[in-house]
């Protein structure tokens, strides 16, 4: 039996993640699921991979605020429901996006933290950022700030393989939360959710909801960054792409080495779903 072990938001892009017993799904993935992202000041965004004591801010939700911390900083605090600032465009990746700036204290703290001219803004909710119906199919998707996808869905026994593989070499083992997934699935086999079409959640109020794996995920270094340090292991600077390179280059995306499923929500929109509730999957063969 499958399980829905663990539900995961990252509220604004590429900073740390909060860990939730249960959580509403809709067409954008999980309720402020990369719903804030930090720009520099041509309206780029930024990330980890330019930028890894971004790993260090530390967001969570408090009646009504959202409270961000960081090593050497001041507390920030600003309201949980987003502050309707200017509007901006600004880039991900390749899309253009309509967003609010966040105000000058955000961009004060973000500018101090980073020692860039940075910004951080939220996502416009009259905006609407397609996901690439080259993978999506007949299926119009939509995101956020994602790099490109509502959900991130990884298989527990995924990571205990690539573990037992970096243990191999003496390598230690990596914390899920280096892979930034929003779901985790315990009981599949190793990389099973490589071949999974949907996976269905009951909702808790008699519907279901249904997730397409569209897209495998294609790596970048950001795992090999300690989300609590912001920091690389200077043994294994390399890891873990190193033992992925081994095993799990995907023609299907240009050689890029995979790990983990992209998904969308494709039934049951505004249904809850919980941490430890039992899972159903379709093969996509």
């Amino acid at each position: 039996m499958a399980i829905l072990s663990a539900i995961n938001i990252y509220p604004i892009k590429s900073c740390g993640g909060i860990a939730l017993e249960q959580a509403q799904i809709g067409p954008l993935g999980l309720a402020l699921d990369r719903h804030w992202m930090v720009v520099d000041g041509a309206g780029e965004f930024l990330t980890q991979r330019s930028h890894a004591r971004m790993a260090c801010i530390v967001p969570r939700f408090e009646e009504g605020a959202l409270l961000l911390t960081a090593p050497g900083m001041p507390e920030l605090q600003l309201a949980a429901a987003g502050e309707d600032g200017a509007s901006v465009l600004v880039q991900v990746w390749k899309d253009r996006v309509a967003a609010l700036d966040q105000g000058a204290r955000a961009r004060q703290w973000f500018s101090d933290y980073l020692g860039i001219d940075a910004r951080l803004v939220r996502f416009d909710p009259n905006a609407t950022r397609a996901c690439n119906q080259r993978w999506t199919g007949e299926h119009r998707a939509t995101t956020q700030f994602s790099d490109g996808y509502p959900l991130l869905v990884i298989g527990q026994a995924s990571l205990d393989d690539l573990n037992a593989r970096l243990g191999a070499k003496g390598a230690p083992a990596l914390p899920m939360e280096r892979f930034r997934p929003n779901l985790v699935i315990q009981g599949l086999e190793a990389y099973e959710e490589d071949f999974i079409d949907t996976i269905t959640l009951d909702d808790g109020d008699g519907g279901v909801v249904t997730l397409k794996l569209v897209k495998p995920c294609a790596r970048c270094p950001v795992p090999g960054i300690d989300q609590r340090t912001g920091l690389r292991d200077p043994q294994w600077p390399d890891e873990p792409l190193d033992t992925l390179a081994a095993y799990r280059a995907n023609p299907r995306v240009g050689g890029g080495l995979t790990f983990g499923q992209n998904a969308i929500v494709v039934g049951g929109m505004g249904g809850r779903i919980r941490a430890g509730q039992a899972c159903g999957w379709e093969l996509n063969f």
